[in-house]
């Protein structure tokens, strides 16, 4: 091997080697603080939220997802996929407080116990960033612990849906932002509806804009791709 092409491995990540999975133990993140936004009228946002929380639990950090309002339809099935997957992945939990239907969906489930549910999730909220400031996220927590005992990564998926919805405030979510603590990677999903007023609080926002869907052609929730 020429010098120039030992050269081009040495700036290369890992050398050239091909990453190999590793045992999870508990670490700290040295990076984490963010505060990342995800809408969009596509298909993808908690889809990417989700990924996310995986690969940060596979580096030893304790991650949550606090699910607002992921409803559902007919087509839906009780039990979903991401939930299982959770169970078995060490040092990351989540919790739903929304019920299956959509807010102003006309679709039997109704409107005051969606309200209810996203207030909910929104006290909730408060409850663990106040307990992640409590906690000290520059050192590795115990992944098998309740989210009360601090996280490293928060994903409040779906509450900028209910903010667009009209059933927490946008000042409510930018009240979250403010109370999240310095180590604390805070990810916000939801809305098909731009949210202006994260532009300057949030540091990574992303569009995910749908192109072509099948649900256009008449195609339902299908297991292991919708839930």
């Amino acid at each position: 091997m020429s010098d120039d092409s030992e050269n081009v491995l040495e700036s290369t990540p890992g050398a050239g080697r091909t990453p190999e999975a590793e045992r999870i133990e508990p670490a700290a993140p040295e990076e984490f603080g963010l505060v990342q936004v995800w809408w969009g009228d596509g298909k993808g946002k908690t889809t990417a939220t989700l990924g996310m929380g995986m690969r940060a639990a596979g580096h030893g950090y304790r991650v949550h997802l606090l699910q607002f309002m992921k409803g559902g339809a007919s087509s839906v099935d009780a039990v979903r996929g991401e939930y299982n997957a959770i169970e078995a992945l060490s040092g990351m939990s989540y919790e739903n407080l929304g019920h299956y239907g959509w807010h102003g969906m006309a679709d039997g489930s109704e409107d005051a116990d969606h309200q209810a549910e996203a207030e909910a999730g929104l006290e909730r909220a408060r409850e663990l960033l106040a307990a992640a400031d409590d906690a000290d996220l520059s050192a590795p927590l115990d992944l098998g612990a309740d989210p009360e005992a601090g996280v490293h990564m928060l994903i409040l998926d779906e509450v900028l849906y209910a903010a667009d919805r009209g059933l927490i405030g946008e000042n409510d979510v930018l009240d979250l932002v403010d109370a999240k603590p310095d180590g604390l990677e805070l990810v916000l999903s939801g809305s098909h509806e731009e949210p202006t007023y994260l532009e300057d609080r949030a540091d990574l926002i992303t569009n995910v804009r749908k192109v072509k869907h099948p649900i256009e052609d008449g195609q339902r929730a299908r297991q292991g791709t919708e839930y």
